[in-house]
């Protein structure tokens, strides 16, 4: 048993958000998949390597999810410094 029960909440509500930021983010990634430009098209279909047994490579935009997580993965790490930092947490 705990001291503090808001602990338990506390704690709870950490689980949980990053879960949920990381399924809206991947979902919202997975409905837009890259930037599309002028070139998107063309990058998509030109072929600018061929590989034996008919695999063929393509310069095709980066992902936007990988952008997005990483983008995130930064954040996070950043305001969960900080916020250590701030409130005084001893680790």
């Amino acid at each position: 048993m705990r001291y503090f029960e808001l602990l338990n909440l506390q704690q709870f509500v950490l689980y949980l958000f990053p879960a949920w930021a990381f399924i809206l983010v991947f979902a919202a990634g997975l409905a837009f998949t890259h930037f599309r430009t002028k070139e998107s098209e063309q990058k998509l279909s030109k072929i600018i390597e061929k590989y034996p047994g008919g695999i063929e490579g393509r310069n095709a935009p980066f992902p936007l999810i990988l952008y997005m997580t990483i983008a995130g993965t930064v954040l996070w790490a950043l305001a969960y410094i900080l916020l250590i930092a701030l409130l005084g947490v001893k680790i």
